[in-house]
């Protein structure tokens, strides 16, 4: 079972609810958690996990042979990055960090005078804590290609699951809704979509909802500092209810789950009394799953 925790606005507390449902689940099931937030990868500090680098990924870039080449441009015309610039008369330049590996220059060349080099876009670490085995992605920094960082950490961890046979996949998606989420949530049995009680939230979480719906993926919704703002909170629910999605959970507001992240502890284990939150969400999700 693949589950993914997502939201479209950022700090709404998608890892704190990715990495509580984690520690639940590891306390009576082999699982995965799946940092696929690439660019900024928290969850091993939020349950204290030492990473060790796995895996490096690169990305396929072009090299030129300028003995071949009869600099007519075709490469540049072709790159929507405007990685490479091109002067009549001259060689081709290009911006390396500009370049995202469509290939699209390789099959543009009528003399085939550009091959396949590669440089580094990211890593992906294990590790394990609280029986939660992380496996987590990291963008390289000033790199663009974070959808293919999070890409290859799925492909990363379907090859473990065939070996290892987690019972549950918890995938920590990025914030927003653009090719890095479509990644991390493709393939997903469930999605809790996370949000909090203020406008911005709202708008990005019906952003989310339409994501989940276009690819057919069962969902629900996860309120987050429900009691910050009572009255909008309430219009989160009756929006729920008109688009006939489920409102799962919600969570109070508490500078507890703040000292649980500087100390780099589970809210539950921490603060025993917010356990029951996570292990009822844990149990929904379960249900739902089975259900369907």
């Amino acid at each position: 079972m693949i589950v993914t925790v997502a939201g479209g606005k950022g700090g709404a507390g998608k890892s704190m609810v990715a990495s509580s449902l984690a520690f639940e689940y590891a306390k009576e099931k082999k699982i995965f958690l799946v940092d696929a937030d690439v660019e900024c990868p928290n969850d091993h500090l939020l349950l204290n996990i030492h990473l060790k680098k796995e895996k490096t990924i690169f990305q396929p870039i072009p090299k030129w042979d300028f003995e071949i080449c009869t600099q007519c441009g075709k490469c540049a015309e072709v790159c929507k990055q405007e990685a490479i610039a091109f002067i009549h008369g001259k060689n081709p330049a290009f911006v390396e960090d500009l370049c995202i590996g469509c290939k699209a220059c390789f099959v543009a060349c009528p003399v085939k005078a550009i091959s396949e080099a590669h440089k580094e876009i990211g890593t992906i670490s294990r590790g394990n804590n609280y029986n939660v085995d992380l496996i987590s992605g990291e963008l390289k920094l000033g790199q663009l290609a974070s959808g293919e960082i999070v890409a290859a950490v799925r492909k990363y961890s379907e090859e473990l699951e065939k070996r290892e046979s987690p019972q549950i996949v918890v995938i920590d998606a990025a914030a927003g809704i653009g090719c890095p989420v479509i990644a991390s949530i493709v393939g997903s049995d469930y999605l809790v979509a996370v949000t909090e009680p203020t406008p911005s939230a709202l708008h990005d979480l019906k952003r989310m909802l339409y994501l989940a719906k276009h690819f057919r993926i069962p969902h629900g919704i996860v309120i987050n500092k429900f009691d910050l703002e009572e009255q909008f909170c309430e219009d989160i629910m009756q929006f729920a209810e008109e688009e006939n999605v489920q409102l799962i959970g919600k969570i109070p507001y508490s500078k507890e789950f703040v000292d649980a992240s500087l100390k780099m502890r589970p809210v539950g284990e921490l603060f025993p009394r917010y356990s029951p939150i996570f292990k009822d969400l844990s149990e929904l999700i379960i249900n739902i799953c089975e259900a369907k």
